[in-house]
This record gives structure tokens, sequence and C-alpha cells, in this order.
């Protein structure tokens, strides 16, 4: 059974699946995996859909994730076509998720589908989410805790998410940075902006922190990672008099960081760093803090060198290795095994006109199918 990655990139295309309405292009995979021999389970969990797709019964275990959701495509009419018409152009493939991710998707079923017409000595496993671009906790992280309860496993991940820069063939990543985001609000006493020794004003308490947090060296650079970085991403005090100290202001703040600290160690020093602030200046600090995913790294090996070579074959580049970007569902396949992201350029993603060369569909496609191939050789 041969599949064209292309034209099956064009037909989850077609399939509108804004998360986490992704029901669609889920069924259509489950009906072509089936017909292919895949063990197919839809492992669906608080109306997400999700789906588990597994050749072979004997170990070892490759697996492959990615997702079919999408971000919403904006105004349509900004774009030079219809965002979910997969309409093809001077070689390029336009619609909402030609680029994050259906064509990774695609091609990774494509090749899965071709390579398990071959004898391979072991299982491939699919794990296909609509659960990404979203909050993720129903999506991918779903399909591992179902795993876990039915004694499933992989041994080694390939995730499709786009990771080259500019060119294909350019990056593939090995890690990601951890993300937390903290919201900080600050409570003093209202009062009259022409008076303010009759108030507490929470702005100026907020602006010395946030001073504070942003002027703290958290650390440089690690052996695989970037420096963390903190940036203020939000700030409301919802007034709107020019004549009135506010009683409260909320500021959101995210870091992005490495192995040298940890979702606990960072939120125990956001709370320390608001209390000795909030002792200076007589403002209190409530803060709420999400930490949507630790940082981690598969160290550089077999794995690693067998992607490279996989990519190198196919497009004549070696890629570097990189833990840049934001996070990626490989944070939670990373508790799991050992995990690798190979994708196509990411320059497009989440824009209008989201596009994606299809040449470079069909090297994926080649590279996915080498992968298959060197891992059970």
């Amino acid at each position: 059974m041969t599949v064209d990655p292309v034209e099956l990139t064009q037909d989850l295309i077609r399939l509108p699946s804004v998360t986490p309405e992704s029901e669609a292009p889920i069924a259509m995979l489950h009906a072509l995996l089936e017909d292919a021999g895949f063990l197919c389970t839809r492992v669906d969990r608080n109306g997400i859909p999700n789906l588990h797709a597994r050749w072979g019964r004997k170990g070892p275990v490759l697996g492959f994730n990615g997702h079919v959701d999408v971000v919403p495509p904006g105004d349509p009419d900004s774009w030079t076509s219809d965002p979910f018409g997969a309409e093809i152009r001077d070689g390029f493939l336009y619609g909402r998720g030609a680029c994050d991710m259906k064509s990774g998707v695609a091609a990774f079923v494509a090749a899965a589908i071709e390579a398990t017409e071959r004898d391979i000595d072991g299982s491939v496993v699919l794990a296909i989410t609509g659960d990404e671009e979203g909050d993720g906790i129903d999506g991918t992280a779903a399909i591992l805790d179902w795993m876990r309860q039915t004694g499933e496993g992989m041994d080694a991940c390939i995730v499709g998410e786009p990771t080259c820069p500019d060119h294909m063939g350019q990056m593939i990543k090995i890690g990601r940075r951890g993300s937390l985001t903290a919201w900080i609000t600050a409570i003093g006493q209202q009062g009259h902006s022409a008076y303010p020794h009759q108030a507490r004003n929470p702005i100026h308490g907020m602006i010395e922190l946030l001073a504070r947090l942003r002027a703290f060296p958290l650390d440089d650079d690690s052996d695989h990672f970037d420096e963390t970085t903190l940036q203020v991403t939000g700030f409301d005090t919802g007034n709107a008099a020019n004549n009135v100290i506010p009683a409260r202001c909320t500021a959101m703040v995210n870091i992005r960081f490495n192995d040298a600290h940890s979702g606990v160690s960072l939120s125990n020093w956001l709370r320390a760093q608001a209390e000795t602030v909030s002792r200076a200046t007589d403002i209190r600090f409530d803060t709420d803090i999400k930490v949507s995913g630790e940082s981690f790294v598969t160290a550089p090996g077999p794995l690693t060198d067998m992607v490279q070579r996989a990519v190198g074959n196919v497009t004549g580049i070696v890629p570097s290795l990189s833990t840049t970007g934001g996070t990626s569902d490989a944070r939670f396949l990373a508790r799991h095994c050992p995990v690798v992201e190979v994708g196509l350029v990411g320059a497009t993603m989440h824009k209008v006109d989201e596009q994606v060369a299809v040449d470079h569909i069909h090297q994926l496609k080649a590279i996915y199918g080498r992968i298959i191939e060197s891992y059970f050789a």
C-alpha cells in the first residue's frame, strides 16, 4: 500500500481542525491505518480525539508522534487562497496546518505504512493527537497515560514538528528549555492620586519587583541549552481613572529555563523575591504559577547520530543539534523514552498563507523511511 504524503497532507488540511476540534482528521487516519494493518485504538480524553496505532507485537518499538489540531486561520480574506483549501501553487502547498504539522503527520504515516510492508524486526507506533496547540494535557499526555496503564511502550520516539529555521535538513531538536508562567498580583490600598500618603500604590511595588526579577542573573548557558530568559508579557491595573491609585495590579511573567533550574526552584525563587519586595514596600503579592514543561535533553549518542545520518542521506546536509524554540509534546515523551524532533522548515507556521514546499514533504517521508530502516537494521 503506497500513500502519497502530499495528497494525504491535502486531505488533512481540507478537514478543518482548529484545536480542539480534531475528530475528522483523527477518524480519517484511523481508517487509513487500520486498512494498512495497524492495530488502532482511540484514546480520547475530555472530548479530545487521540489515536494510538501499532504495527507489530514485539520489541524494539520505534514511535512517531504528531498532532492534527491547528491554530485559527485568522481573517480568511487576508489569505491568498482558502486556508482550508490545500491549494498547490508554484511548488508550494498552502493551508492552515501545511507546515505545523499535518505535513509531518502525513509524512510519517506514509513512511510507516510503506516500511511495514517489509520485514521489520520490531514494532512501529504512531501516537497522533488533537490537543497540541491547546493546553496539551489531554493529547499526547493522555496517550502516554493509556500506554502505561495497558503495558504499551516505546523505546525511542520521533516527533514530526517543524525543526528547520531556513532550509530543509538544517536542524533537529534534541531537547527543549522548560517553560513557566507566573501571574503576579500586587495588592495595595486605593486612594486619590493627589493624596498618595493616604494610599499604598501597588503599581510602584510591582515595578520594583519586576525590575528586581529582570536584573537578577539567573544563569549563563549550559552544555546543551541557551541561557534562561525572563520576559514580562502582560501588565494590567483595570484602572481607567487618572486620579485614582488602584487597589491592585497584575503582571504576567514567562520564564524559559535550562537545566540549571526546575519549575519548583524557579517558583520558590519568584515567591522569595516577591516576599522581599513586600517587606520593603508594604505591598502584598499573590502569585499563581503554571509550569508547562521542564527542560529535557536527549544526549547526543546512537539515536541522534542515526537521525542525523538519515537527514544527511536525504538532503545532503548534516543537521545541527538544537534545543531552541518553544515547548512541544516532546516534553511529555521525554519522560517515557529518548525523543528527537525532526521536521520541515517552520518559517510560516501560525502565519497567514502558511505553506510548505511540496518537495520537502517527499523529503521528509524519505527521512522517516530511512530512520525506520536504520532503527531496525
